[in-house]
């Protein structure tokens, strides 16, 4: 399905509320409810949606997964816009939060299964990211593979040093310069730290 583009929300307060509010409905042989759905980095919704038949009383609990954008600025004013999938489509995007995962009824579908299989996964990978300790002033850090910076520089090991700028950040430094780099998502990189030695 294509994109479709609005001039407002509806009366709802975000993007969220308003895909909540379409995905939920009654029609005389289904009732759709949205059980779960998380906006997230405001440019994905997902969704747990449960289909219940009337005449069966059968239950199905599928993912929704919708790509967003909204604009308020927006220069012709149509200021919110979505495109929405079936996980059975084997959507590209695989952040769907667990919790709605674990929602889930099971599924026939091996485009659905590998999606939220793939999901997890990045969930798992998430998690160990957030758990790896974050380099502090004072250590050393060691790279498994060399980082090569834009000066020309290709280096394994760097001193962590204070960003007098902004405290809560730190730099790193090549062992024999002065020159300072920083490294963006460093928590994506694999690396150990060698704390210093105690006086």
């Amino acid at each position: 399905m294509g994109w479709l583009y609005m001039k407002s929300l509806e009366g709802h307060s975000g993007p969220r509320q308003y895909l909540d509010a379409q995905f939920t409905w009654t029609r005389p042989d289904t009732v759709s409810t949205v059980l779960r759905s998380a906006l997230v980095g405001r440019r994905v919704y997902y969704a747990a949606i449960e289909h219940i038949r009337t005449a069966t009383a059968k239950r199905e609990v599928w993912a929704c997964v919708c790509l967003v954008r909204h604009n308020v600025r927006d220069r012709e004013s149509y200021i919110f816009g979505y495109r929405d999938m079936a996980e059975s489509m084997g959507p590209h995007e695989r952040h769907c939060p667990e919790p709605i995962l674990d929602l889930l009824t099971p599924t026939d579908s091996e485009y659905a299964r590998q999606w939220r299989a793939d999901c997890r996964a990045n969930a798992a990978a998430r998690r160990a990211r957030q758990a790896k300790p974050a380099p502090r002033a004072g250590q050393t850090i060691v790279f498994d593979e060399p980082i090569a910076f834009a000066d020309g520089n290709s280096v394994v090991r760097l001193a962590v040093t204070a960003n007098p700028r902004r405290p809560r950040t730190v730099l790193f430094r090549a062992p024999g310069s002065s020159c300072l780099y920083r490294i963006p998502d460093i928590k994506n990189r694999a690396y150990r730290l060698v704390d210093p030695l105690p006086e």
